[in-house]
């Protein structure tokens, strides 16, 4: 059964119905992301694609206010009006995890979907101004507000920002946004190993040259893009003049990893939706680890397994595919990152695979028991989304 409430109130009312029935609830978009944590079953599902309005929009402060059902279409549409643009490049999975329907604001925010552009302006939750949410009681709460401040107690944006509507059913969000650069420009290194595309991509990071997106495709994954070999890529934006120097400064920089051309297509959606592992069966994994470690990562684990991989973030963030097979290589892909240090999270595999192996990295005992706590305060009956993050 389905609910489409389309006020905060009628959110909070099937929230109050569902604890009196103590009946699970499943926390919806538009369902585009449907395949991201694990396996629900939930007798009733909440959809916010109804709640699709923008309380507040004042460009000259870059503030925005918006419903948590509003598509990111919709709302790319509105600051493209004003010239502006959200500022943490949000993802869009449909073609990873063959899903349709358009993504919403709130299903960005509640999963931390942030793109390549994290380098230079942080990820969802550093754009979070405030929000407004219904907890697992029935009640309509406010955290935050509209301007950047500390805060006391629990910091709610950045708890609610990741945890797949496990604490709170997200009704309204206020962010603050961007304006569009005048240009944009990629450069690209051809032909580097993974070692030395990271550290490449290091040397071009430690500069001041403002570079928003920084990635390297080993060949088979580059090829899927066009490129004829393995592809090491930096993006400037900015005014024209500005964008034009940087582009000069780190092409002095950078000529001792071999010569740095301009290209003039725009590869950073394709990276930041992962498409070159869409419309396969392969598993699929995201890691965030240490920049530097992440090729010795892979190559340990190519000795290991058949796996294919691409580095996003300066080569903080690695994506990898791999055969599904029973676990979809878990241990061996933790028990590899267990030596570096970092964080595995399963973004595709099938319903099987996802309940039965750990989907988001296994919590130390501390930290278990911290999540553990927050979810009996946030959500005391454990109704919203239950099983989503961990069994």
């Amino acid at each position: 059964m389905m609910d489409t409430p389309d006020t905060e109130e009628g959110v909070a009312q099937a929230v109050q119905d569902a604890v009196i029935d103590s009946t699970p609830l499943e926390i919806r978009g538009a369902g585009t992301r449907l395949g991201l944590g694990r396996p629900l079953q939930a007798a009733r599902t909440i959809s916010l694609k109804a709640l699709d309005g923008v309380t507040l929009y004042e460009p000259g402060e870059l503030t925005l206010v918006a419903q948590a059902g509003m598509t990111l279409k919709a709302l790319d549409d509105l600051l493209e009006g004003e010239n502006q643009q959200l500022t943490f490049e949000p993802p869009d999975h449909r073609a990873l995890l063959g899903t349709s329907g358009e993504p919403t604001l709130g299903g960005a925010i509640a999963v931390a979907a942030s793109g390549p552009r994290r380098l230079r302006m942080g990820a969802a939750r550093d754009a979070i101004l405030g929000l407004r949410y219904v907890n697992g009681e029935g009640d309509i709460l406010r955290a935050g507000g509209r301007v950047m401040k500390n805060v006391t107690g629990y910091d709610v944006p950045k708890l609610m920002c990741g945890a797949y509507g496990t604490l709170g059913v997200i009704t309204e969000i206020g962010l603050k946004v961007m304006p569009k650069s005048e240009i944009v420009k990629t450069v690209a290194i051809a032909g580097l190993s993974d070692g030395k595309a990271i550290s490449a991509l290091a040397a071009a990071l430690a500069m001041p040259c403002d570079v928003s997106a920084a990635a390297h495709l080993p060949d088979t994954v580059s090829r899927e893009l066009g490129f004829s070999e393995a592809a090491t890529l930096l993006r400037v934006e900015g005014f024209e003049t500005q964008a034009a120097y940087r582009i000069e400064r780190l092409i002095e920089a950078l000529a001792a990893f071999g010569a740095v051309v301009e290209i003039h297509s725009d590869p950073w959606v394709a990276i930041r939706d992962v498409m070159m592992f869409a419309g396969d069966d392969r598993a699929v994994w995201r890691i965030s680890m240490k920049a530097t470690d992440a090729p010795l990562l892979v190559a340990s684990l190519r000795e290991q397994i058949d796996v294919e991989a691409f580095y996003d973030w300066g080569g903080g963030l690695v994506w990898l595919a791999c055969e599904e097979g029973r676990d979809a290589s878990a241990v061996a892909i933790r028990k590899t990152l267990a030596g570096f240090g970092g964080h595995a999270t399963l973004m595709r595999a099938s319903d099987a695979v996802r309940a039965a192996v750990p989907v988001f990295e296994p919590e130390i005992a501390p930290i278990a028991t911290l999540s553990a706590g927050l979810k009996s305060r946030f959500d005391p009956a454990g109704i919203l989304n239950p099983g989503r993050m961990r069994a």
